[in-house]
Parts: structure tokens; sequence; C-alpha cells
């Protein structure tokens, strides 16, 4: 069995190479780019995962990863032109660089360079994989969406919250491991174990992210926090913090908003103290962590098979960064 570090060795290893013809290089240099601006890479490793959970790793597994990589980026060069970004991981964003028109063709063909690889795979799994590939992808946009919708409307409840990053986050994380398992030849049951295990500890993720945002130590962070709050984000904190807020609370928050006054970090900070968000944000962080765990113990194979998975989740859930 390899440690999560050991897989992203591995795999960066198959995918730090050219993955697109040298012309037209005004088309494919600035995917080549992108790509080379590197990443956490824990979508595809967490293929890899789920295959090794029930075999060795199949040669497959590393084109499905590779796949996943490049669907992965395609959605971030696409998002980074919705948000219009400049940056992403300290770099140019590529319709900074290249021009917006470049950036969309530079992601479409991101997107059709996947399926290549994904023709790579022998025949008899090529089928579940693309039927699973192809829902997670469609999902991913329903998130994508949604995220855009709710910018627009004054109020989101906490079950829309959910659903919005379970679509935009947590079925790629969760896709990830399922295809590793079919390319491991689990069963059915055991692969929605995987898939159940992978979604929740995604919206644990999540939750993590949106406190940390808030709450967290800059310099371990990387970022300066509160960002969410600068840009009015309607995070879990946010959207419980206007549930149960008093009337004067719910009133200076929506000021706030509107406003955006100097101090309007330090403000909300206070209410969201106030509302204890931030110890309700990590109850419900460790509820969805401990049903995430539940499912990966009910995954029929030795327990010894499961621990670089168990240390996946406290790397990605107990952080503090």
């Amino acid at each position: 069995m390899h440690s999560f570090k050991e897989l992203v060795k591995l795999f960066s290893t198959a995918f730090d190479r050219r993955h697109f013809p040298s012309k037209p290089a005004s088309l494919y240099d600035p995917g080549e780019y992108f790509l080379g601006i590197g990443g956490k890479r824990i979508r595809p490793v967490m293929c890899l995962m789920g295959n090794e959970l029930f075999d060795t790793i199949h040669p497959d597994s590393f084109e499905v990863a590779i796949a996943i990589e490049l669907f992965h980026n395609f959605t971030l060069i696409h998002d980074d032109i919705m948000d219009a970004a400049s940056l992403r991981r300290g770099m140019e964003t590529v319709h900074k660089k290249y021009g917006e028109s470049t950036a969309l063709l530079t992601g479409d063909v991101m997107m059709f360079q996947a399926y290549e690889y994904l023709n790579k795979i022998q025949i008899t799994n090529l089928q579940s994989i693309l039927q699973l590939f192809n829902k997670t992808a469609k999902e991913v946009c329903e998130g994508q969406q949604l995220d855009m919708d709710f910018e627009k409307q004054e109020q989101v409840s906490l079950d829309d919250y959910i659903e919005m990053i379970s679509l935009k986050t947590s079925v790629l994380l969760a896709a990830s491991l399922e295809m590793g398992a079919i390319l491991g030849g689990a069963s059915g049951g055991n692969r929605k174990h995987l898939y159940a295990f992978g979604k929740n500890l995604g919206i644990a993720f999540q939750i993590q992210d949106d406190y940390l945002d808030a709450f967290g130590n800059p310099e371990k962070f990387g970022k300066e926090t509160g960002g969410d709050i600068r840009q009015n984000k309607k995070t879990f904190l946010l959207i419980r913090a206007l549930e149960v807020a008093s009337a004067e609370q719910k009133y200076k928050l929506n000021l706030l908003m509107k406003e955006n006054p100097a101090d309007k970090v330090e403000a909300v900070l206070a209410i969201f103290k106030d509302c204890n968000v931030g110890d309700w944000a990590n109850s419900l962080k460790e509820k969805y962590l401990q049903t995430a765990l539940q499912h990966l113990d009910d995954i029929a194979v030795v327990s010894t098979r499961k621990k670089p998975l168990i240390e996946l989740a406290d790397f990605l859930i107990e952080r503090d960064y």
C-alpha cells in the first residue's frame, strides 16, 4: 500500500509531460502553461487510492487519473473566466495572459484531451468509467451554475448550499475514488460506500475551508483571511449566522454586505462569534467526517488497506491551513 504522498509522486511522474500537440501553439501552449502551474493532485491520486483499496494499481488507473486531472483543470480555466480572477496559485490565469477567447478554447480542448486518455483503458471497464465520468462532469457544471445563481439570491438555505457544494466539489472527489474502485474490481456495494465516503468527506472539506477563510491563521492559511466576507460569499458560516442571528444582528449583517465599510471583516466576524457559528461549523464538519468514516468502515476489505484513506481524511479535514 502507498501513502498519499507516495502516490502524488507516482502520479506526477506519469503526468508531468506534454499533453497537447505543438501546433497551433496559440491554442495548446496556454494549456501546457496552466498545467505547469501545478496543484495538489488530490483528485487523480484519489483514483489511484480507490484502485489500491481493492487490488494492486492497474495501469489503466493512471490513464483515468490523468483524465480526471485534465477535467479538473478544464473547470478551473472556465471558473477563472466566470470569476474574473487574475491569479491562480500565484500565477496569471489563462484568460488574463492569453485572452478570454483563447482561454475558452483551451479549456474545451483540455476536456476533449481527457477523453483521449479514457479511450486508452480496457474495453471491459470503459462503459462504466465513461458513464460515471460523464454523470460527474454534468453535475460539476450544475454545481457551478447554482453557485452563480446564489450570488443573485438574497437568501440561501443550508440544504441548498450543501447541494451546491456536493455538486461543485464533492461528487468529483467521490467519483475519482469510485472510478479507481471499478478498475480495482470492487463490488457494487463497496463502490457505493466508497462514493459516499468521498462525497461526505468533500462536504466536510468545504466546511473546513469556509471556517479557515474566516477564522484561520493567515500565516498558515497562505492568504489573508476574510476573503469570502469581503466578496459577500454565501458560506456555511454566513448562512448559519443569518439563521440564528437576532433581528438587530441580521440588519447589521445585511447592511455590512451592502455598504462594504473598511472594518467589514472585523464587524462580520464579531457577529459570527456572537452567534457561535465557528463552533457550529466544527460540529457540522465532524458530523460529515464521521459519516464518511462510517461508510469507509462498511467497505468489505481488510482494515489495513483503508489506512491511506483515513490518513487522507485527516490531512484534508484536520488541517489548519
